[in-house]
């Protein structure tokens, strides 16, 4: 029998979600990755902030440009759950923990999630700040939020339907496959190659676990991965966690515009 509690969690945080924002239901979440804060100021005014520690089942923010927030945001006639961090596969904390945001927002109300991330590019025309739909993922972490025998069909797992949207506000958006490593190091060269064999665009440590959960849920779901770097050995430069921060910075006000656009589509 499949184990429940992780489900029960997310309701629980649901339920105190709405008390502690006075948002009875949101409609549509984001995740936002490394790189991405600068961003959120565009989707419009917040109607509550709350620390993600306030909620059942969360912890604190582990990784630099994650603010460990939750914020409510009203934006026309929608109500928007941004989280202002992610908990990462290579925490240590377990996939439930990492997913935990994701089914929350399926309690919650939400019927699409934005998910974003920071990630290395292997295609060398994506310079950093260059935003890139997510059309499939190869999940290299070995493991799945999925509990027991529970089939969950993955084609199509990032919404086309989103992805034309995403179009419709900006024509030249690339797509490319997202891959995730299990982190925390960086990947090395011969594993960037290894990725791009596979048919691989973009590395990176999160986002996939949370993709499945999502479709699980029954959410629609939308990756945007923003290429902070080329990936190991395509350039020649050492990788560190401040580049994809500068690059976020750099490519605030254009994330920021997308998403504004986007999310009230949704």
């Amino acid at each position: 029998m499949t184990d429940q509690t992780p489900y029960t969690l997310a309701r629980d945080a649901a339920a105190k979600l709405a008390e502690l924002t006075g948002v009875e239901r949101h409609d549509v979440a984001l995740v936002l990755g490394s790189g991405w804060l600068p961003a959120v100021d565009a989707l419009g005014e917040a109607t509550a902030e709350i620390a993600t520690t306030d909620l059942p089942g969360f912890s604190a923010a582990a990784v630099a440009g994650h603010s460990g927030k939750i914020r409510s945001i009203r934006t026309g006639d929608r109500n928007l759950l941004v989280f202002l961090s992610r908990t990462h596969y290579y925490e240590g904390k377990g996939v439930a923990a990492v997913v935990h945001p994701v089914r929350t927002a399926a309690a919650a109300g939400c019927r699409a999630i934005v998910l974003t991330n920071g990630c290395g590019g292997l295609n060398p025309a994506w310079s950093p700040g260059t935003p890139v739909l997510i059309s499939d993922h190869i999940n290299l972490t070995g493991t799945s939020p999925l509990v027991g025998a529970n089939f969950v069909d993955l084609t199509d797992l990032y919404s086309p339907r989103l992805r034309g949207l995403a179009r419709e506000v900006e024509p030249t958006l690339d797509e490319g496959v997202y891959v995730q490593f299990p982190g925390p190091h960086y990947e090395t060269p011969a594993e960037v190659r290894m990725a791009g064999i596979m048919g691989g665009s973009l590395v990176g440590m999160s986002t996939t676990l949370e993709a499945i959960a999502a479709r699980e849920a029954g959410l629609e779901v939308l990756g945007i991965s923003l290429v902070t770097n080329l990936a190991a050995g395509i350039s020649d430069q050492p990788l560190n966690h401040e580049e994809v921060l500068e690059a976020g910075r750099a490519a605030a006000a254009r994330m920021g515009g997308l998403l504004g656009s986007l999310v009230p589509r949704i």
